[in-house]
């Protein structure tokens, strides 16, 4: 059984790591609020109405976030076949991992190995440099390159990507990390990437904000490019798409 993650653990995550958004949101709508009360201006109604659905945003958001991360049931990880046997597995993060613990639990009789790429130089978003600061890497953490991942070529049963490969914003770099993904994967292995879209799902609970996640068209030309096979996609919530790919074949 995973272990139990903390109430709210997730949409206190996404506040702690992206609260200058919130804080600018929260500031804006405040100062309209104040210019209606301290001064005559026309179209007061129409204020209201822009003040209320700013505060409408910001709630759907959080809403949503809690939804996906904490009630969705996403982190006990039931999309995954158990497996008694002795794999190998590789967990990928981008600065930030808070599902080695749970897949190691998953697959306790497997050898689990934690990758992080994050890199400061290229990987720029403050909310990364935040989550890395709240939960630093561990020991066992392997640091490694998005261009170079010093594993032997097919080392790996199972390559989990969850949440991160969206963080790499270079297609280049992106294309050159699944090809890596690619080498060190058995004939035999699976590749797990979650992420979000930008589809009408994600714009609808992250306005904007949709614009930090890629296509699944972008995501399919990535995995054809780097020749691995897509066996399917899992839709969990409206929210999430989690790709399965296999070794050495091509999307259509």
């Amino acid at each position: 059984m995973a272990k139990l993650r903390k109430p709210f653990q997730g949409v206190l995550n996404i506040i702690r790591f992206n609260w200058h958004f919130y804080v600018v949101g929260l500031l804006s709508i405040s100062s309209l609020f104040f210019l209606i009360y301290s001064a005559e201006i026309p179209y007061k109604n129409s204020i209201y109405i822009l003040c209320i659905l700013g505060l409408g945003v910001i709630v759907l958001s959080l809403s949503a976030s809690f939804y996906i991360y904490d009630i969705s049931g996403f982190y006990r990880f039931n999309w995954i076949e158990e497996s008694n046997d002795k794999l190998v597995i590789l967990n990928i993060n981008a600065g930030f991992d808070e599902t080695s613990d749970l897949l190691e639990e998953k697959f306790n009789k497997a050898e689990l190995l934690q990758l992080d790429f994050y890199n400061p130089e290229k990987h720029t978003e403050v909310s990364i440099k935040r989550a890395r600061k709240a939960y630093p890497p561990t020991p066992q953490t392997i640091q490694i390159k998005t261009s170079q991942i010093k594993l032997p070529d097919n080392f790996a049963d199972k390559i989990f990507i969850t949440f991160s490969a969206h963080e790499i914003r270079n297609e280049f770099e992106r294309t050159e990390f699944f090809k890596e993904v690619n080498r060190i994967l058995k004939p035999t292995g699976q590749i797990y990437v979650a992420e979000h879209l930008r589809d009408i799902a994600n714009f609808v609970v992250y306005n904007l904000g949709f614009f930090h996640f890629y296509s699944k068209r972008s995501w399919l030309k990535i995995f054809n490019s780097c020749k691995l096979k897509f066996i399917r996609e899992i839709k969990h919530t409206f929210f999430i798409s989690i790709f399965i790919l296999s070794k050495d074949g091509s999307t259509h």
